[in-house]
This record gives C-alpha cells, structure tokens and sequence, in this order.
C-alpha cells in the first residue's frame, strides 16, 4: 500500500473523528473502520513503523486493568505509549489507536475473538494470554472456540513470546511445544479454596482427556491442579505471587519472585483478582526486558482504570465502581466486598446491550448468596432491574433491603443517599458508561477515558 494512500486515509479518519467528537458521539472505533475501509493494510503498516515494537494483551477478565499496569511499567521503563486506553480493543480501535497517537513502542488491549486477526497485523513481540471464562455466549460461543483461536496465536511465527496463565489450565496448555514460553500464577496457597466455585470450568488433560484434579482454586477454575494419570498438569512458574495480603477496598501486597529474585510488591487496587492482573503485567514486562526495580514500581504507582475497583469523591461520600459481567469476574468482586470492614450502601446496574451480552442468565451463576445478610439496602437498576432483583431475593437478600429502580439517574440519587461509609456501584459494561456520565455531569469524574 502506497504512503499517499495511508496519508489520505489517515487524514479522512481523523476528520472523521474530529467531527464525531464535536457532535458527542465519541469516535473511539468508528475512525479506525473508516481507516481500515480505505487502507487495509493500516494496522501493519503503522505498527511496524513503532521502534521498539508493540506487546499485546487479552483475556477475558482483566484486559483493561492489566493494560493500565502494564502501561505505568513501560511508560517508567522509557517507553513512549500508543495505548488504546480508553478500551476499544477491536479492529478499528487498534486501528485508531495507531493513527491518533505517536509513539515508539504499542501497548495493545485486544478483545478474545479478534486475537488472532489482530496478531497476524501487529507481529508483536510478545503476546499475553491471560485466562479465559465463560463470557457472553450469544457472542463468542464456547470456550472450546476462542482456545483453538488462541492456539493458533502461540505456535504463530507473528510472535516473538507468548506468556501465559500458569494457573488456567486452558492458557497453560497452549504453551506446550512452544519454545519461550513465559508463565505466571500464584504460589500462596492460603488464599486459594480446596472446593471449586459454581462457576468454575472443568478443564481436562490435553493427554489422557480425564478432569484435571486440583489441590487449590484461587478465581473460578485458576488454581494449583494436576492430571490424575500422572500426565503433565500445571507448570513451573517463571513470576510468581506469595505472601499475599489483603486489605480489603483499599488494595493488597504481595511477594514478586522473578526468576530467583523476590521483591515486596505494593497494590492499591483490590482483590485477588487484581493481584492476577498486577503478575500478568509484571509477566509481560519481564519478557519485554524490563528491569525487576522498574516493575516493582510501576506496580506501586498504577491506578485503576475508570469502573475497576476506581474510587472517587462524590457530594462528599466515597464511592467505588468496579465493573461486573460474568460469574467469575462478579464473585471475585463480591468476595472482595464482604472482606471489607466498612459500611457501605450497594448499586448494581444490569444491562443486557451488545456491549453487555443480551443473555442475562449468568446471573444465576454469579454467588450473589455473599449479600444474604449484610442488613444495608440494595439498590437495582438498568435494563435488567427487575430480573436482578428477583435473583437477590433468591440469593436470600432480605426483600425488604431490595429496592429496584430502572432509570439509572433516580437509582443513582437514592443509593447516594444511604447514609453509609461508602457507596459501591457494581455496573455491567454499558451501564458503566452510563455511571461515568452522571459523574461527569456532578464534575466527579473527568470528561475522557485517556
């Protein structure tokens, strides 16, 4: 493809952009469709002009937060960032990212189905395959599709290293007869559960097709497991997390071992979710040639992505956001709230759009059973309230404590009313977006994802 071409493309996106902007429309994606409908080849084109090259990152929970981490590293480490912050993580997001901002080195969220599309385009030098959950089946389907996807990404000769979840035993085993593949997990067992949550997939052993055994869960089916048969099962970590402590809303330490070498690691970002999503960007870092020190503190000084377990101010409360969209992900973020100390007043925020996944049925299997009993009014709202408070009442959520609420700016002003310590938001995708506005409008938030 031409340099004239690229250029008149890159102008028109840009135009483009420009102008939805002005009319409130956004253009995070649309840009970088109308780049690639009339170039094609962009997205190689512009990553191959990058001089220290570009890192990708997918998963199904933790892309965004594991992107933001990532990014305080390399940004620590000298790199100057083209990163598709504000999350859009498909084609014409990347797309857009490459053509908007200049830089020498790519930080690339990507969503779980465009993986191997986008890989084939970026030729990055090193790819993380964090984990895979059950997610939005009227999308993607089963998990069998998105491994034999991903699969196909780490035998590519696009990638320079795959680094991959030594505890999802669906990601460990796309590293087998890979040369240089980088692993990750969690070492401290005591923070981990010998009984498998209702949401956890059952993986089986690529040898001998029996379940995998596991002596420790940690996050939906991640844990310590093992074939039964003798069959290789979870592998050796090369950066691993022990002596985990958790401090509940207000974040976590843990002990980084890198190779042979063990640090003190600082985070303000709650859950032992988050402490998967600080080892996989330290993982990815450490592939990348970044500096132990450097790591340690770009884990330190990273902040949440907005709708990540993000505290503001708001009328003088504080209020927590921290984004819910399938079992596993929301019974982490329920776990992390009963472990808390303070009071606190509750809004969830079920939508069923696109953006969200149109069936709504994974409700029933998020353990929403943790709120049984914390005596503080619920509040429902979005799309899907009703539906939602109907499961509370289920989970043995007193019915008295459940207030449903469909129009999110009445929901909002009600749940900031209760009188607790903290107010959290538990929002689905869109219903996220549609928080972030209010809290815009209030001056609480500030008016760009970037």
């Amino acid at each position: 493809m031409s340099s004239l071409r690229l250029a008149l493309a890159s102008f028109a996106a840009r135009a483009a952009g420009a102008l939805l902007r002005l009319t409130g429309s956004g253009g995070t994606s649309a840009p970088g469709k109308i780049l690639l409908a009339l170039a094609p080849g962009a997205i190689a084109q512009r990553s191959a002009a990058l001089e220290r090259g570009c890192a990708v990152i997918s998963a199904t929970n933790g892309k965004t937060t594991t992107s933001a981490i990532a990014a305080e590293i390399m940004q620590r480490d000298g790199a100057a960032l083209v990163h598709n912050r504000a999350g859009a993580n498909m084609a014409g997001g990347i797309a857009a990212t490459l053509n908007d901002q200049h830089g020498d080195f790519g930080l690339f969220e990507v969503d779980e189905f465009w993986l191997a599309i986008l890989v084939a385009e970026l030729q990055p030098r090193s790819v993380l395959m964090a984990n895979l959950f059950r997610d939005q089946l009227d999308r993607y389907g089963e998990l069998d599709e998105i491994v034999a996807r991903w699969r196909q990404v780490a035998i590519s000769p696009a990638v320079g290293r795959i680094v991959l979840n030594a505890d999802d035993p669906l990601i460990a085993g796309l590293g087998s007869g890979v040369d240089g593949a980088l692993y990750f997990g969690i070492e401290d067992e005591t923070v981990g559960s010998e009984q498998a949550q209702h949401a956890s997939e059952q993986a089986c052993c690529p040898v001998c097709a029996e379940q995998f055994s596991y002596s420790r869960y940690f996050v939906g089916h991640l844990g310590h497991y093992y074939c039964g048969k003798g069959h290789p099962g979870r592998p050796k970590v090369d950066v691993g997390a022990s002596e985990i402590t958790a401090n509940g809303l207000g974040g976590s330490s843990f002990t980084l071992t890198i190779g042979g070498n063990s640090y003190r690691a600082e985070l303000a970002m709650p859950g032992l979710y988050n402490v998967y999503n600080a080892l996989a960007a330290a993982a990815l870092a450490n592939s990348l040639g970044v500096s132990d020190e450097t790591i340690i503190a770009g884990i330190a000084n990273a902040s949440p992505a907005f709708g990540r377990a993000e505290s503001l101010s708001v009328d003088g409360r504080e209020c927590s956001i921290m984004l819910i969209k399938n079992p596993a992900g929301t019974n982490e973020v329920l776990k992390t709230l009963t472990s808390d100390q303070a009071s606190r007043d509750l809004l969830i925020v079920l939508n069923d759009q696109i953006a969200d996944g149109r069936d709504i049925s994974w409700i029933w299997d998020a353990d929403f059973e943790q709120l049984a009993g914390s005596g503080r009014p619920i509040t429902c709202s979005g799309s899907r309230a009703v539906e939602l408070g109907l499961r509370l009442k289920y989970a043995g959520v007193d019915p008295a404590m459940i207030r449903v609420e469909a129009e999110l700016p009445e929901a909002f002003a009600a749940a900031l009313d209760g009188g607790a310590e903290r107010l959290v938001i538990l929002p689905t995708y869109t219903a996220m977006l549609e928080v972030r506005e209010l809290l815009v409008a209030r001056g609480a938030a500030a008016g760009s994802f970037a």
